[in-house]
């Protein structure tokens, strides 16, 4: 989510099937895109995805997901957050989370 910060108050903005974040009491400007509205419906749905988002979002998480995992090869801290995320989605599939 690019510049939002953990615990802050977020105003959401729903614009052209596109869902928006801001801080609240910030310039409208400073907005970032949060979410979008999939479905058939919507101009922008991609039939090629399992969940309707442009191939080009799915291609870029993959992208930087690998990003993530070469740089924890150096990063203590991201090795361990992502170490963490491993152990965490391990137990979910354990027990049908």
């Amino acid at each position: 989510m690019g510049q939002l910060k953990p615990g802050v108050k977020l105003i959401y903005e729903r614009h052209d099937n596109v869902v928006y974040a801001r801080e609240f009491g910030s310039d409208p400007s400073s907005r970032q895109v949060h979410g979008w509205d999939y479905n058939k419906e919507n101009p922008n749905f991609d039939p090629r995805t399992s969940d309707g988002r442009p191939l080009r979002d799915h291609i870029m998480e993959d992208k930087m997901w690998g990003e993530i995992r070469r740089e924890a090869r150096t990063n203590e801290a991201l090795h361990h957050a992502l170490e963490q995320c491993i152990l965490i989605y391990n137990l979910s599939k354990e027990h049908g989370a």
